[in-house]
């Protein structure tokens, strides 16, 4: 699998780190589409077309207001698409992400894909795009993959694992809203994780993404623990109102929680307590349905 790892090369952007800190602010944000596709622009059906500027607009000030060390992103489109919201967020007054990677899908007819942005030089970057699961008679992958990284600060490493599970789009009628696939899936990427991240190993790690469906159900269940033994833990997230919700959808006109941080147990102890935030300034409707969510962790 080849890796697409992009080392920023201007010289003053390394030096703007900063020395001796020890804390790490990781983030994650669904883009919503920031790719080309179908869409209604100014009350007229669009096809194949951009995402608006003034939502890119928006959601560049939305990062540039976090200022995450490690971004985990879904949704981005094409490699050049990457390039581009890259380029633009390194030259509109930052964050300043010397690090770039992007892995595409390996089902052709999915666009949307994983990423990260990053102030810290990755150790590894992988693509787990073979993690698969039997549905009904025949035999699934996993649409979107799971993209690992690994990480270093202060001599400590530590790994985020970014995802975007099946949406809740109806496929087939004997699996209303995919629920079937996306526990299947959901177990499969648990299962992948667990075998190489064994918690008699105490790993330290973070799953981020988007889970597409609530907290108490089996896909994301199934990533808090197995046969009563805790897996990870959730990251307490609100906004300055203390609403929980991430997402919201016009056409019902409804709110929810389907995006998280998961931390094993041992990142779990580094997350600095009152520090997971849903970002809500006035631009995040207007950027994606989506809200961008972030924690700190010491080091």
């Amino acid at each position: 699998m080849t890796v697409n790892f992009i080392p920023f090369s201007i010289l003053f952007f390394a030096l703007l780190e900063l020395q001796g800190d020890s804390i790490v602010r990781i983030a994650s944000y669904n883009l919503q589409n920031y790719l080309s596709c179908e869409r209604v622009v100014d009350g007229k059906w669009r096809p194949s077309y951009p995402k608006p500027e003034i939502e890119k607009k928006a959601l560049r000030s939305i990062i540039r207001s976090v200022n995450p060390d490690i971004l985990a992103v879904q949704e981005i489109g094409s490699y050049p698409y990457l390039l581009e919201l890259w380029t633009d967020l390194n030259n509109t007054g930052g964050p300043y992400f010397k690090y770039a990677s992007w892995m595409p899908n390996e089902e052709e007819e999915e666009v949307r894909h994983l990423a990260y942005f990053s102030k810290h030089e990755p150790l590894l970057i992988k693509k787990h795009n073979h993690i698969g699961f039997k549905y009904f008679d025949g035999y699934k992958k996993s649409g979107r993959g799971l993209l690992e990284g690994v990480f270093e600060k202060n001599g400590v490493q530590f790994t985020i694992f970014n995802l975007h599970l099946k949406s809740m789009w109806t496929e087939r009628k004997d699996d209303p809203q995919a629920k079937i696939r996306r526990e299947k899936e959901a177990r499969a990427m648990r299962d992948f994780i667990r075998e190489n991240f064994p918690p008699s190993q105490n790993p330290s790690y973070i799953i981020a993404g988007d889970f597409n469906d609530h907290k108490d159900s089996p896909p994301v269940s199934r990533f808090i623990s197995v046969s009563n033994n805790l897996l990870t833990n959730f990251i307490p997230c609100k906004d300055s109102r203390g609403h929980k919700w991430t997402h919201f959808f016009k056409r019902q006109d409804s709110y929810s929680r389907i995006d998280y941080l998961l931390a094993s147990p041992s990142m779990f102890s580094r997350f600095v307590p009152n520090s997971g935030w849903i970002m809500d300034d006035a631009g995040s409707s207007i950027a994606s349905d989506h809200r961008l969510i972030y924690a700190d962790f010491q080091f």
